[in-house]
């Protein structure tokens, strides 16, 4: 029998966007060995699983909720602790983003063409595959957020709004237990566009939408309240927070420090993340993850709203599509306002900022191309419309050229080729009304390939490259940013590279730092693991990172003092003496990264703690050093001297 050509080409789409997601995964090793360390605690301890503990003897957590996490570590349960098992699950999230985005475009359209474009672009958007091949939260984010697009779609549609918007309410809910209130910036949008376009009354738009809001409430919220109920005497320390508290952790150093740069124990502070601004998005470091489209899709997302309010069969979505422009311009409604939300908060917020967070971006970023390539093509025998497509044609050529001309000897040919492409285009889009329609096709094809060519060969570069560390970026390495495994410390030392238990990957052993993981040697692992039983953790080292390269080397719990920077009070002077008193503490590894800072370098002019600082000057001067392969150990079990 043979098969539809769209699910043909949808089949396509999915299959490509998996080999794309999937294709050499094992490469990357630890990844960011902050979370992968996690996993492998969650994997050991369902009390860890529960808090998202950084070892499975629940000394801290990491720095956020651990819903993007329990994929992971349910994988490494099943199948053992690797770099499939913890990144296939990430590899999936993004097959099924794309299918979503797919479905939603061609709901909205009635045109296969526009979803299987949407989805295209975002899978080839650079940072989307850098981020489905890799094992931080924003994966999980993005799916529940493409989700909980869907569902308000749906509920715009009419049939039971009220369940919809309420699932939409519940996917945001969930997004929240991704990535905090980084999930709340699509919520303007959702809220407008369902009050504004929902095909009930207005009074019953109101209620539905408070239905939604406990939904989000209950859905993000069970998880906060247990952990605040909890006895923190018998909880890990919330790590990021100063006060032991998510909610602290949620409004201050996850939430409303990100925008001011105030972020109490901070790696950075104020102004410390790069120059703010309208062009951020389009500066060296984040232009080639995610902006060869972004003026497209405003031109674009722009139009096609405008011409939902044109009168004429010419405005309604294929007849084959029982879509009303109402529908429309709510799908609409809220993929500009997804994009002019979270652009905006990206652009000027002043806290602590990495170039991957823009993934965020990529699913409005693709709705809008398709959806907006579909109306104006729709309405090409229009001079003001074909002079959009023309513009757009350019401008995203144009942009494009600037780029890859970043990128210096990377493939220095490909950016004249789209700038050649892309000018050919231009001219004949702008004439396009008076051609016949397979002309009309080959152009249409054209500017496709000047449109897609830059970021497609970005996405190759970041499939292909391995990427470990805490601050990964797509494509190759730029003239004037970072790129490839990922700027500065991005490689997460030789131990990331080799994966899990490698020892062999560099000479020595290393402390790691700040944004990097330690790497172990056979001598080290041989210390920690020697009579590990008698021990609740084989080692405490000064940061998570540092602690991360021994834990996944041993597979034995590793006490990260003070969490991700090294800044949280925990533990206590006081308390690490007790537990070294206790006898639960077998070695103290020394140096490693933290943020700088008082006393021993950790702590900061932010307000983070001096608890490591203090622990470290009290460990040095109590205990004596031996060096094994480079690293300073200092075994606690032997007693105060």
């Amino acid at each position: 029998m043979r098969l539809p050509r769209e699910r043909v080409a949808l089949a396509l789409l999915l299959g490509s966007t998996a080999l794309l997601y999937l294709w050499g995964l094992g490469v990357s090793g630890w990844a960011n060995s902050f979370y992968f360390a996690a996993v492998q605690a969650g994997s050991e301890s369902w009390k860890a699983f529960f808090f998202g503990s950084s070892d499975a003897a629940n000394s801290i957590t990491v720095d956020k909720t651990p819903l993007s996490l329990w994929p992971m570590m349910l994988s490494v349960r099943a199948f053992g602790l690797s770099s499939w098992a913890i990144l296939v699950p990430q590899a999936l999230m993004g097959v099924g983003a794309v299918a979503l985005l797919h479905a939603l475009v061609r709901r909205a359209t009635g045109s296969a063409g526009a979803g299987l474009l949407a989805g295209a672009v975002l899978a080839l958007t650079p940072v989307a595959v850098l981020m489905f091949r890799f094992n931080n939260p924003d994966a999980m984010l993005v799916l529940l957020l493409v989700a909980a697009a869907y569902a308000v779609q749906r509920a715009l549609e009419g049939a039971r709004p009220a369940r919809w918007i309420a699932l939409a309410g519940a996917l945001v809910g969930l997004a929240f237990l991704a990535k905090m209130l980084q999930a709340f910036l699509v919520l303007p949008a959702f809220a407008l566009a369902y009050a504004l376009f929902a095909a009930v009354p207005l009074g019953r738009r109101v209620g539905h939408l408070l239905v939604a809001l406990a939904s989000m409430v209950l859905a993000g919220g069970w998880w906060v309240a247990i952990v605040e109920l909890w006895p923190a005497s018998s909880r890990p320390w919330i790590g990021g927070s100063q006060g032991d508290s998510v909610l602290e952790l949620t409004l201050g150093y996850n939430g409303l420090g990100r925008i001011t740069g105030e972020e109490t124990g901070s790696v950075g502070g104020a102004g410390g993340w790069g120059e703010t601004g309208a062009l951020r998005l389009l500066g060296s470091e984040i232009g080639g993850q995610v902006a060869w489209l972004l003026p497209a899709a405003v031109v674009l997302g722009a139009t096609a709203l405008a011409l939902t309010w044109r009168r004429g069969p010419a405005s309604a979505p294929s007849p084959r599509s029982p879509r009303s422009p109402r529908v429309l311009r709510g799908t609409l409604a809220v993929w500009l306002g997804w994009l002019v939300v979270t652009a905006v908060t990206f652009s000027f917020m002043g806290g602590i900022f990495h170039a991957y967070y823009t993934v965020a971006l990529a699913p409005a970023i693709a709705a809008l191309v398709g959806i907006g390539a579909w109306s104006a093509w729709s309405h090409r025998d229009s001079l003001l419309v074909s002079g959009v497509l023309a513009t757009t044609t350019a401008l995203t050529a144009s942009l494009a050229f600037v780029l890859l001309d970043r990128a210096g000897d990377w493939h220095p040919w490909l950016k004249y080729v789209v700038a050649a492409v892309g000018a050919l285009a231009t001219l004949a889009l702008a004439g396009v009304r008076h051609l016949p329609r397979r002309a009309g096709r080959v152009v249409a094809a054209a500017a496709l390939v000047a449109a897609l060519a830059g970021p497609t060969a970005y996405a190759l570069s970041t499939a292909a490259t391995p990427h470990t560390g805490s601050i990964p970026t797509a494509g190759p390495t730029t003239t004037t940013g970072p790129g490839g495994t990922g700027g500065p410390a991005g490689m997460g030392g030789p131990g990331g590279m080799g994966g899990p238990g490698t020892t062999g990957a560099a000479p020595g052993a290393s402390t790691g730092g700040l944004l990097e993981a330690s790497t172990s040697s056979e001598a080290i692992d041989a210390l920690l693991t020697s009579d590990a039983d008698s021990f609740t953790w084989v080692a405490a080292a000064v940061g998570s990172n540092t602690a991360s390269g021994y834990q996944l080397a041993t597979q034995e719990p590793v006490m990260a003092i003070g969490g991700f920077n090294g800044s949280d009070p925990s533990p206590t002077l006081a308390e690490f003496q007790q537990y070294v008193a206790d006898g639960e503490i077998h070695w103290f590894i020394g140096g490693g990264g933290t943020m700088g800072g008082p006393g021993a370098g950790v702590g900061g002019s932010d307000g983070g703690s001096d608890a490591a600082a203090e622990i470290t000057a009290w460990v040095e001067s109590t205990f004596t050093a031996q060096s094994v392969d480079g690293v300073s150990l200092y075994d606690l079990s032997a007693g105060v001297e």
